[in-house]
């Protein structure tokens, strides 16, 4: 609970989130964790020379079956990606069907990869009881060629050509397509979808609306083939069978028709498998009848021949046509219900029940995020801040990844190229990842970075302090911490070295904790601090060869802070002392001396580990400023008033780099604070 002037009411959504900590119901177990890019990411490339972005592209994807993971339009799922729920648009005017958000990949974009869409993650809870997403479908063509064209034409001094850019929007031609999701109330397998379109242009427009249910393809690999099952039962409802995830149904409600005519709008139920269409992609022959690009062939095609006659697949859809006459009038809106649940349907979806649910969710996560902040705040930052929460909820995504099935392939498949394997990520086969972690973008950057995601707990801590501190556990275990205690960076390459933030918001998303819910998790700060001590030796040993308790480090998650690449051997020969890693290290040693005096005050034994931490915090600081031998240069440039990062090639040569960045500010951040009576109790 939020305590609130010293008070403990528990809203309905700390309700849940206590209940999910308690494992009493598992109020997580379906949420925003279909990615919004799988295509071009390094899990899905399969080629010789390691270019993720032209092995895997964006016009593949309609046809060609991911291996660790899926993609979708406000997609849902459950905690390891196996079932999954998103929404598929076609406007009469696209030459696809539009299953998925476009974008230009790092070598198309002005500025590297970027997503050309116009879409906006409104609204979310912890428990994922409640979320909003709001997506702008063009009326006329979507712009695919003007927006790849366009970004070729320009250089890196011109801006990027954006969707908005293209006068797509002009005269309003668009729809506002808000997707809601929510949870009954008591049941967090109950899950509630609705869809409303609104035309906001001048003239009438037509739209289908298509809400997919499917399975990422894991019977093809050649370790399992089972295949989980979906069949239509009814005109409305399809049974869904999964071995793990139990039986239950998708129950689609007729729409009301927003095209004139007195008749509603009743879905089609579509059916194919999640199977790639070799014979599409020029690879031969296919190895099932129905494929993953059937609905685009059926929709937008109209080849009959591409769905299952006999209603049942490993991929399905409820295809609402707004088609009638001329259309959806100006400002007239279409609507689409379902919902996916465990009890079987009988009779229609009730509406206005439906509706009530809807809103009673909108109205708990209300109640919640005004408790977050009780303070007078005016309506416009309260949004703010709740739609950036939002914001980071959204990019909780499923991550699944298993080094050595990667690496050496799967028995069902062709062997990858022999030299794949050595590209990246050779060092790390101990990973084993099949986890929900906090992505730094849900499409841009749809997998894991772990200094970014030290940075997102803070936020998370106000209000999931569990998850945050899931997802710093996670990264200093086992499967995905190297042996030698380093962490894994992200997935275009494991090894390169990030900012050591780890304990910095290990201890904040501890004191979030306990300021704002009263709890004490001493077993989380413990078990990670344990884990951090090797990573700090890591660095110990790694980046300070000589012992001089001055680091070097690499790029250091600063993309665009040198002239050339500081993880790359220097032309010059030597080594690259770095003012930014010396200073991530100061960083670190008061981090850690800061968990040690917590622990302190509840086991003795962590004195003499403050006490350690500190006296490298003074080595490391005076190594900055001063270096022994008349000869010797530090990292301050006292005539500058600065700190540069200096070539050293030993023996006490060494060179200061006179590049005013912020590499030459990172040192202070190295500063602590220390509360009187922490001083009193450990002098």
């Amino acid at each position: 609970m939020v305590i609130v002037d010293k008070q403990d009411v528990v809203s309905a959504e700390e309700q849940r989130l206590r209940e999910d900590r308690d494992r009493t119901k598992y109020w997580k177990k379906w949420g925003p964790y279909t990615a919004e890019r799988q295509w071009a990411t390094v899990r899905e490339d399969y080629s010789a020379d390691g270019n993720a972005w032209a092995d895997f592209t964006h016009d593949m994807a309609r046809s060609r079956a991911f291996r660790w993971g899926e993609d979708g339009i406000s997609g849902v799922s459950d905690t390891h990606g196996r079932m999954h729920i998103a929404f598929a648009f076609w406007n009469e005017k696209d030459p696809f069907l539009k299953e998925r958000l476009f974008g230009l990949s790092n070598p198309q974009g002005v500025h590297g990869e970027s997503i050309k869409e116009a879409h906006f993650h409104l609204d979310n809870t912890p428990s994922h009881s409640y979320m909003k997403m709001l997506y702008k479908l063009p009326q006329g063509e979507f712009p695919y060629e003007d927006i790849v064209q366009e970004n070729a034409r320009r250089n890196r001094k011109e801006r990027e050509y954006n969707l908005i850019d293209t006068g797509i929007f002009n005269d309003n031609k668009y729809w506002d397509i808000y997707i809601e999701t929510a949870k009954e109330a008591d049941n967090p397998d109950e899950l509630l979808f609705r869809v409303s379109a609104y035309n906001r242009g001048k003239e009438h427009a037509k739209l289908h609306i298509l809400p997919h249910v499917w399975f990422r393809n894991t019977w093809m690999w050649g370790y399992d083939d089972y295949k989980p099952s979906i069949e239509q039962q009814s005109p409305l409802t399809t049974e869904i069978n999964h071995r793990e995830l139990g039986r239950r149904w998708m129950q689609c409600s007729p729409s009301p028709n927003s095209c004139g005519g007195n008749d509603d709008v009743e879905p089609q139920l579509i059916f194919t498998d999640n199977d790639t269409n070799f014979k599409e992609l020029g690879w031969g022959s296919n190895k099932t009848q129905y494929v993953k690009d059937a609905f685009h062939k059926r929709v937008v095609k109209g080849d009959k021949q591409a769905i299952n006659p006999k209603n049942h697949g490993t991929k399905s859809a409820a295809w609402y046509a707004f088609n009638q006459a001329k259309g959806v009038a100006p400002g007239e809106c279409a609507v689409v219900r379902f919902r996916i649940t465990t009890k079987k349907p009988e009779g229609y979806l009730d509406e206005e029940e439906f509706d009530e649910t809807m809103d009673q969710r909108i109205a708990e996560a209300d109640e919640f995020y005004y408790k977050i902040n009780p303070m007078p705040m005016a309506d416009d930052l309260r949004n703010i801040q709740r739609q950036a929460f939002s914001g980071m909820l959204w990019c909780k995504q499923h991550y699944y990844f298993i080094w050595d099935q990667w690496a050496n392939g799967d028995p069902g498949m062709p062997p990858p190229p022999p030299d794949r394997k050595h590209v990246r990520n050779e060092q790390w086969k101990h990973m084993h990842c099949d986890d929900i972690l906090s992505m730094p973008d849900s499409w841009e950057y749809p997998f894991f970075a772990a200094w970014d995601t030290a940075f997102h707990c803070i936020p998370i801590a106000i209000i999931d302090p569990e998850f945050a501190k899931k997802q710093l556990d996670l990264f200093t275990r086992e499967w995905y911490m190297h042996p030698n205690g380093q962490f894994s960076a992200y997935e275009w390459n494991f090894g390169d070295v990030n900012p050591p933030v780890h304990a910095w918001a290990t201890f904040r998303t501890f004191k979030i904790e306990r300021k704002m819910y009263g709890r004490e998790d001493l077993d989380f700060l413990e078990r990670v601090f344990q884990k951090l001590m090797m990573n700090f030796t890591w660095w110990c040993n790694r980046k300070d060869f000589d012992g001089k308790n001055v680091f070097e480090g690499g790029f250091l998650g600063l993309d665009n802070i040198g002239l050339f690449n500081r993880s790359d051997p220097l032309p010059t020969g030597g080594k690259l002392e770095q003012a930014d890693a010396t200073g991530w290290m100061a960083f670190y040693c008061l981090c850690m001396l800061n968990i040690a005096l917590e622990l302190a005050k509840h086991r003795r034994i962590y004195e003499d580990i403050a006490s350690k931490f500190f006296e490298h915090f003074i080595l490391i600081a005076d190594a900055m400023q001063y270096r022994k031998g008349d000869s010797a240069k530090s990292l301050w440039n006292e005539e500058d008033g600065f700190y540069y990062d200096a070539i050293t090639w030993g023996g006490g040569w060494s060179h200061q780099m006179p590049i005013r960045s912020l590499v030459g500010l990172i040192p202070l951040y190295a500063t602590l604070t220390m509360e009187p009576e922490v001083i009193k109790r450990f002098p």
